[in-house]
């Protein structure tokens, strides 16, 4: 008897990852491909199609294809669209879940890559049997899915929980978004290299990351120097961690979630962006909700976890059908 997979595919402005899973998590092979960001979608498609193809041969006498999940960026779930990405040329608003659908005649799901995220958490990684959390990517930038009664917040566009967009600054650092002070200016990757280089700036100290340039400077490398006792850095996530928990006392004011995890590279630091951020929040709580929202780290962090991601959403989803 065959296996019932699905295909999760996770577009990426640089890789775009992709491969079949069965309902229980397990992923027979997983595939990454250039996206190349600066081609248009005609010139990608048909690079994805090859690739799926001759993996889809390869597992064709094992598995029943039920269906196809996609993580993207600026994807919009309710419409089945990617709808002007920032990170890919792709311009306009693209029906990519009725593409996929009409050409491999399987129903096809699309949302963005955080909501997919916290479906794949759901259910594979540390959400398992809840249903009341948020889940916060923490990378380039800061993605969020919101989930409330098991299901995702998406909200009357369909775009709901853009956390990374909340202003915590409104005199502060220029967002990729074009506008001031937003939290992924803070609170990703990119946010704490530009507090280290703020920090260094103010201090004129001499340490391991005063000799690395901004474009080579990496969050392991504040990571690392924090491991170290490194002034800057240590200094850099406490700093982090105050905003990331301020904004979190806030979130948690609207759904009241079992728990807050987080994932990505910026997770990646543990107890050091974990312990500042729960004080912080804890600290600026409103007094009903203190001590009943979990931090935690994700349970996907070293899996496959793109992939997991968008076919839990297809997973879902196939779910609710039956």
């Amino acid at each position: 008897m065959k296996t019932r997979a699905v295909l999760g595919i996770d577009i990426g402005g640089t890789t775009t990852t992709f491969g079949f899973t069965d309902q229980q998590g397990n992923i027979f092979e997983e595939r990454i491909i250039p996206t190349y960001a600066e081609q248009h979608i005609t010139q990608y498609l048909p690079r994805l199609y090859k690739a799926i193809d001759e993996m889809y041969e390869k597992y064709k006498e094992e598995i029943e294809w039920v269906g196809i999940g996609i993580g993207a960026p600026n994807a919009n779930y309710l419409r089945g669209t990617i709808e002007n990405p920032p990170n890919l040329k792709w311009g306009g608003i693209i029906p990519l879940a009725q593409i996929f659908e009409e050409k491999y005649q399987k129903p096809t799901v699309i949302t963005n890559d955080a909501n997919a995220a916290a479906i794949g958490e759901m259910l594979y990684g540390a959400a398992r049997g809840m249903k009341n959390f948020i889940l916060l990517t923490l990378g380039t930038g800061l993605g969020s899915g919101i989930v409330v009664n098991g299901e995702v917040v998406y909200g009357h566009t369909g775009f709901a929980g853009e956390m990374g967009h909340i202003i915590v600054n409104e005199e502060g650092r220029v967002c990729g978004d074009g506008r001031r002070g937003c939290l992924e200016a803070y609170v990703s990757v990119t946010g704490i290299k530009r507090t280290v280089a703020k920090l260094l700036a103010d201090y004129n100290h001499i340490g391991a990351l005063s000799k690395v340039s901004f474009e080579e400077l990496t969050g392991e490398m504040i990571c690392q120097a924090a491991l170290q006792g490194d002034k800057i850095a240590l200094e850099a996530f406490e700093y982090t961690g105050k905003i990331l928990g301020t904004k979190l006392a806030d979130a948690v004011l609207f759904t009241s979630p079992e728990a807050i995890i987080l994932f990505g590279g910026l997770a990646r630091a543990k107890d050091f962006i974990l312990q500042p951020t729960l004080r912080y929040m804890e600290q600026r709580m409103f007094g009903p909700f203190k001590g009943t929202v979990k931090l935690m780290l994700s349970e996907l962090q070293d899996k496959n976890a793109a992939v997991l991601g968008a076919s839990a959403l297809i997973w879902k989803e196939l779910e609710k059908k039956k």
